[in-house]
């Protein structure tokens, strides 16, 4: 976890080397990359997809 501003005052994190410090803002710049990627259609649409089938299922089982 990369903080900024207030969170980055703390006396544990200045006394962290600054290379360490770099390492762990560019593991959480790829991290925040991938899970936008991971995503695909997004949430909303995934779930739209879902509730409309689910919808349509259970109509088609009222029906028949």
């Amino acid at each position: 976890m990369v903080l900024h501003g207030e969170g980055i005052k703390h006396p544990f994190r200045q006394n962290l080397p600054a290379k360490i410090a770099e390492i762990a803002r560019q593991e959480h710049d790829s991290d925040a990359g991938l899970k936008a990627k991971e995503k695909g259609l997004g949430e909303d649409a995934s779930l739209f997809l879902l509730s409309f089938v689910a919808f349509f299922t259970a109509f088609y089982m009222f029906i028949f």
